[in-house]
């Protein structure tokens, strides 16, 4: 059995206050407290919180498109049970080709900064953990209330039989 913590444009700075940086750290921290490992699908920004991360977990990343970590690389793959995982901060736009192309059955994807846990139609699965920090609401649906944009990463476990569970969890606002 496997657990990954699952998370995307992180988007803290030096800039940012050190409470702050505490305060997200100990909520990534709080939900992935029995996860083997962290995958974060870009835009941590500067080495500094990668580091941080690594306290919490064995974390594998890939580049975003506002990353200065230079030695990055723009997508992994991972294998997991039964499964290849891709991770990749862009959605590529023909997902069909590309999952062909890599052999995956999961692909793990940020920049959106919307949460998404998504089947499609070629059965692969998409997941996009939103934002810890500065998460943007989906898009309203008539009929529905306006969405609110929750600060979220996500856990998705491989148990011993190979199935899947993956959960979307909601983390405090400041």
């Amino acid at each position: 059995m496997v657990k990954f913590g699952i998370l995307s444009d992180t988007l803290i700075t030096s800039e940012d206050s050190i409470t702050y940086q505490r305060f997200i750290l100990s909520q990534i921290s709080s939900a992935f407290k029995d996860v083997d490992e962290i995958i974060h699908a870009g835009n941590i920004i500067e080495p500094e919180f990668l580091k941080l991360l690594k306290s919490i977990a064995p974390i594998r990343c890939v580049k975003g498109d506002l990353d200065q970590i230079m030695e990055l690389k723009e997508f992994l793959k991972i294998p997991a049970g039964d499964y290849n995982l891709g991770v990749i901060h862009k959605k590529p736009e023909n997902l069909e080709v590309f999952y062909k192309q890599n052999n995956l059955h999961i692909l793990i994807f940020g920049h959106t900064r919307q949460a998404l846990i998504e089947g499609t139609r070629f059965n692969t699965l998409l997941i996009n953990p939103g934002s810890p920090t500065k998460p943007i609401a989906p898009p309203a649906k008539k009929g529905f209330e306006k969405p609110l944009a929750r600060p979220s990463v996500i856990t998705l476990s491989i148990d011993e039989n190979n199935i899947l569970s993956t959960f979307i969890i909601n983390l405090k606002n400041k």
